[in-house]
């Protein structure tokens, strides 16, 4: 073989190889990309998801006392620093976390479980669209407007409305799987009984565990409102 010949075969096995490389980081990357599955709803369970989606109060914290006031304030002081590479408004952020922390919470979900959730379904990209179509935060599939909303999927790019249309549907799937988060997980992806997605929103749960007991002793900030840690230990 000339060398001329040769150069041109190397050529083309390294674009082959190049190619075959990006299509198993394609495959790979898309591995965890699903989406919920409509399936058959009971008119019962379509009528107390509907109210669930429907009741629009704001994200307003409430506090039975101080100490839980002062609970929640730390929760959002450490979630900001964590957050703060993906989200650097201090607004955005406090209104992302706000949300996430009351939506959560009114859905009777673990906080650091949506928020592992929404890391590996859109890496808190507001504006985020799946392959198969699903959107926002939550990466909610569009049929379930139609199902339970109004029937307008652009609303699922509303940070609230996005929010509470996963986490009422990560309980739904919770409640349909008798409280076992692995099938539950699996089901919200569509991928139930298969474990890397479960396996991922647990892990990037992780990173979104709080225990107030752990920080150092601070006070709430008063320009800001959030529970500040002392100088040296970060906020």
């Amino acid at each position: 073989m000339s060398d001329s010949a040769s150069v041109l075969f190397s050529r083309r096995k390294a674009l082959q190889s190049a190619s075959i490389g990006a299509l198993l980081l394609s495959i790979s990357k898309q591995s965890l990309a699903g989406a919920q599955v409509e399936e058959p709803l009971a008119d019962s369970v379509r009528t107390a998801l509907s109210s669930a989606i429907e009741n629009q109060a704001p994200p307003v914290p409430e506090f039975a006392s101080t100490e839980s006031q002062l609970t929640y304030l730390r929760w959002l002081g450490a979630m900001s620093e964590r957050l703060i590479k993906k989200k650097p408004e201090w607004q955005v952020r406090k209104e992302f976390l706000q949300t996430v922390w009351y939506e959560s919470r009114r859905a009777g979900l673990d906080v650091s479980l949506v928020m592992g959730l929404i890391q590996v379904e859109s890496n808190f990209r507001k504006f985020a669209i799946s392959v198969a179509g699903a959107r926002g935060y939550m990466q909610v599939m569009p049929f379930w407007t139609r199902l339970i909303g109004d029937g307008d999927p652009s609303r699922l790019f509303h940070m609230q409305t996005n929010l509470r249309f996963g986490c009422v549907i990560l309980r739904h799937y919770l409640d349909r799987e008798a409280g076992d988060l692995f099938m539950a997980l699996g089901r919200y992806n569509g991928s139930r009984g298969r474990a890397p997605y479960p396996d991922a929103v647990l892990g990037a749960k992780r990173q979104w565990e709080f225990d107030a007991n752990k920080l150092p002793a601070g006070g709430v900030d008063p320009a800001t409102g959030l529970y500040t840690l002392p100088f040296g230990t970060g906020r």
